[in-house]
């Protein structure tokens, strides 16, 4: 499989300075630029599936009128966040 080559990006030799200031020992700007577009599709992919499932659950809710108070909400991450303190 043939690879494919991503835009050109276009920035300040500012911007190109710092972006070489902090590469790791081995690695190219090309390898950051792939790196961080990686890591940004992957948030937004994250980032729409949540919205998704929100969405859904307040779906849900509406047909079902079935709410819980922010209260409820925070007392059961409360439990959730102690029960997990108490198994480290």
């Amino acid at each position: 499989m043939k690879s494919a080559s991503l835009p050109t990006l276009r920035g300040t030799p500012e911007f190109r300075a710092e972006a070489e200031a902090v590469l790791n020992e081995g690695e190219s700007l090309s390898n950051l630029l792939e790196q961080a577009v990686i890591l940004e599709i992957r948030n937004r992919k994250l980032k729409a599936a949540f919205l998704a499932r929100g969405l859904a659950a307040r779906a849900n809710a509406a047909e079902t009128g079935n709410y819980l108070s922010a209260d409820d909400v925070l007392q059961r991450l409360d439990e959730r966040l102690q029960e997990r303190e108490a198994q480290k």
